[in-house]
């Protein structure tokens, strides 16, 4: 099935949740949010939450300093 993450095309089977797709990305759940469809996915929700066809993510990478 067909998503779009951060403007990219990218390809999942289906069934596939956010969850599993920040584990293919490599990306730190604790340390990242999701957008799905202009709404933000709370990180409680990422392990349910299936992704769909034509799916549009936005994934930000949260950096702290001082």
């Amino acid at each position: 099935m067909q998503i779009t993450v951060n403007d990219e095309p990218r390809h999942v089977d289906s069934g596939t949740t956010i969850a599993d797709l920040l584990t293919e990305l490599g990306m730190r759940p604790k340390f990242v949010a999701v957008e799905r469809n202009l709404e933000l996915v709370p990180r409680a929700r990422h392990a349910e939450c299936e992704l769909a066809e034509n799916d549009r993510l936005e994934v930000v990478t949260l950096v702290g300093g001082g």
